[in-house]
């Protein structure tokens, strides 16, 4: 059984929401300089800062914990503790002005991801769930919804372009199975999921930093969320994803991303 987080770390994480959130609204909608990192993705002051501003309060409470950050490097993954920083996920969307992007902050514990905040600083929405904790919208304990079949199940990805050769197969077969599919969703579908706005979010090839906030905050609204395999996310993972409201529909989204269908 896993053991529950700690109220202390809970508190921290919300700090470390507010913290970052008074810096990216500094900067939404403002004429900001983007420039390409080397894998051609945008990043921007913003993202940059908010994260010099999570590691700062890390640095004065959890000094001796390891940091994995989008942004600005690595240390520490050997440690029990390590924090999973995404100051910006959907930079895409913070650059346009459209605030569906967050700020995701994960805690793993020797490997596992075990406390996930989504924090939307724009529209003041917050989603933190930990093992032995309940997932909370806004301070309210929230669950995802009955979908007993893909044939019921609005499906979200940020883009179907991140599918290709037989996994565009694939994505394609899912679609075709599902009632509905929307696109442009990041972070923020993983949290509409949690909401039980949404039934199923399925990507590919994300970094930990972009997976390690998700899991607490879906598994905790009573949602599963695993690699197209149906193993758990561990420090490691390849990172191609499906979370889901549903068990039942998961376990058809799998039979299709993980090729068994």
């Amino acid at each position: 059984m896993t053991t529950p987080v700690p109220d202390d770390l809970i508190a921290l994480a919300h700090r470390m929401a507010e913290s970052a959130g008074a810096v990216i609204r500094r900067y939404f909608r403002a004429d900001v300089e983007i420039d390409a990192k080397s894998n051609l993705t945008p990043v921007t002051i913003a993202d940059r800062q908010a994260e010099e501003a999570l590691r700062a309060l890390l640095a004065a409470e959890r000094p001796d914990d390891g940091i994995l950050g989008e942004e600005l490097g690595t240390h520490g993954l050997d440690r029990e503790y390590v924090w999973v920083l995404d100051p910006i996920d959907g930079t895409k969307s913070f650059m346009t002005g459209r605030p569906i992007f967050g700020t995701l902050i994960g805690l793993l514990r020797h490997g596992r991801p075990v406390l996930g905040v989504i924090d939307q600083p724009i529209l003041g929405e917050r989603w933190i769930g930990g093992a032995g904790h309940p997932t909370r919208f806004n301070g309210t304990p929230v669950r995802t919804r009955a979908c007993a079949t893909l044939a019921e199940a609005t499906v979200t990805t940020t883009s179907p372009d991140m599918f290709k050769g037989v996994e565009a197969e694939r994505f394609a077969q899912l679609k075709a199975a599902s009632r509905y599919v929307v696109y442009g969703s990041d972070c923020y579908g993983y949290a509409q999921v949690a909401n039980g706005w949404l039934d199923i979010s399925v990507e590919r090839d994300l970094a930990p930093w972009d997976w390690a906030a998700l899991v607490p905050v879906v598994e905790g609204a009573g949602g599963r969320m695993t690699d197209w395999q149906g193993c758990d996310l561990v420090l490691g993972a390849v990172g191609e994803v499906v979370a889901s409201g549903d068990a039942r529909a998961h376990a058809q989204a799998l039979a299709i991303m993980g090729g068994d269908a």
